[in-house]
């Protein structure tokens, strides 16, 4: 096969953000940048299994890596954890502050070696954040890790957290290799995929994160329908309308194949595993239960570093593909509100368990109220830049769908556009139901039956009132059904 020229714009080296690039010049940092990143066949996951390791240069952090695995370093908030434990946490926490500080110059000319820096540091950072000691109040991230992990964040411009596409876009490969001249179905795949970095090893853990990742690669067709759909509505005439209610139609049963993948993550993830073992190692800063500061060390070595203020763990909320349907749908002006609980001024608990039946009792939607910017708007801070893009880009198409539903006088056209927005309502059902048996419930049985509700509400890994939040999201998705056109 014959090489491409060097001055070919495929031979490109990765362009460093911070310095201008010549007029007309292509964003090559990915193969696909130009479409936003995303992938005609795998969406918002990159089309070639992860590399799971880094080059030799920067084989100490992977190595740093693989010793805490192998150690099997436990919580520092576990019950009952031995000196053993606390001592073996100790030294690997020393071994990390020993490291040389590697530069990152190398890395910046690659995308994928970027991602790859960005999911090492950011594992080592959190087994070091949650194996210190519980009496620390401000955990002291060392130098070796804080500068070449803030170096690496600012080329891809995200917080230096573990995030949602460090769990699960870029932590997979496939267990057998999809046959090379073979079509592509990613819906085919779903459950040839496994894990490359994991924090227990368990398969309690691995499921957690696959299930997201089937639910993105199960994402592409109702991708590819957004992309006829937006087709059609430039038309916007009769066929045009036929045709949209049929691709709608299309997407709901795609979203609710979603759900359903959402929901199957019961069968291979345990809910007080996952709570008690998996969860708290992923949680960011502002959910620590005991409101301990993460300080990075180092700053001063680099002065182009500046203190990180973005340190929310990873949370489904960081789903592009989610983002996407909401605002291709229209509904992201009601699903990306504000909730604020207002749990004092409740005479009952935020959720009542029926014990005999095991049903949930939820209360009522929260009211939306004003105040920051809402946390799913927020959450798209910690999403890679080039799916930024793709949000923001779809946001701003001139013809928006919502819109074309309430101008037609089509009422199958209607129905359609309800039936899609009733499926990610529903989605969000499941994920409340997933939220109640996977937090909730557990920080009960935490807590002990005589907890008083003011003990604290249990939050999210980014942050906030798991059980609320959802709940109003939830909520707010149902009231953007549109309903029968009135006369």
């Amino acid at each position: 096969m014959q090489s491409l020229p060097v001055n070919h714009f495929l031979s490109l080296q990765r362009p460093d953000v911070f310095v201008p690039a010549a007029a007309g010049t292509p964003d090559m940092s990915t193969l696909a940048a130009h479409d936003f990143d995303v992938d005609t066949r795998t969406g918002f996951m990159p089309p070639q299994p992860p590399i799971a390791r880094l080059p030799t240069a920067w084989e100490l952090w992977e190595a740093t890596l693989d010793d805490a695995i192998s150690s099997k370093l436990e919580l520092a908030d576990k019950p009952g954890l031995s000196q053993d434990d606390e001592e073996r946490s100790a030294r690997w926490r020393t071994s990390v502050r020993k490291l040389p500080i590697l530069s990152t110059e190398a890395i910046k000319t690659s995308e994928i070696l970027l991602r790859r820096a960005h999911c090492v540091l950011a594992w080592i950072m959190h087994f070091y954040v949650h194996t210190t000691p519980v009496s620390e109040m401000s955990i002291h991230i060392p130098a070796p890790v804080t500068v070449p992990l803030l170096q690496v964040c600012a080329q891809l411009q995200l917080p230096p957290v573990l995030t949602y596409s460090d769990d699960v876009l870029y932590n997979w490969a496939f267990k057998t290799a999809p046959a090379a001249d073979g079509h592509f179905v990613p819906k085919d795949e779903l459950y040839n995929l496994r894990c490359n970095t994991l924090f227990t090893g368990s398969r309690d853990e691995e499921e957690f994160y696959l299930s997201s990742a089937r639910i993105e690669l199960r994402g592409v067709e109702a991708l590819s329908l957004m992309r006829v759909i937006m087709d059609e509505a430039f038309v916007n005439d009769a066929i045009a309308h036929r045709r949209i209610t049929s691709y709608l139609t299309e997407l709901a049963g795609v979203v609710r194949h979603c759900r359903q993948l959402l929901g199957a993550v019961r069968d291979g993830c345990d809910p007080s595993v996952f709570y008690n073992e998996i969860r708290p190692w992923f949680r960011g800063c502002d959910s620590d239960t005991r409101g301990r500061r993460w300080v990075f060390d180092g700053l001063e070595l680099d002065p182009t570093l500046k203190e990180p203020t973005e340190l929310s763990g990873p949370s489904a909320g960081q789903s592009s593909m989610i983002h996407a349907l909401d605002i291709f749908l229209g509904v992201d002006r009601y699903s990306h509100s504000n909730f604020k609980a207002d749990l004092a001024a409740r005479s009952t608990p935020a959720l009542a368990v029926k014990k005999s039946v095991g049903v949930l009792a939820p209360l009522p939607a929260p009211a939306p109220a004003p105040g920051p910017t809402p946390f799913l708007t927020r959450m798209q801070k910690y999403m890679p830049r080039h799916h930024r893009a793709f949000l923001r880009h779809l946001h701003a198409n001139p013809r928006p769908l919502r819109h074309l539903v309430e101008a037609a006088d089509d009422d199958a056209l209607r129905a359609a556009y309800d039936e899609a927005v009733t499926a990610l309502k529903e989605f969000r059902d499941e994920h409340v139901r997933i939220v109640a048996l996977y937090i909730i419930i557990p920080a009960r049985q935490a807590q002990g039956a005589a907890a008083p509700a003011e003990a604290g509400v249990p939050k999210g890994t980014g942050g906030t009132d798991a059980y609320q939040f959802v709940k109003g999201v939830r909520d707010q998705t149902a009231g953007a059904i549109l309903g029968p056109k009135t006369a």
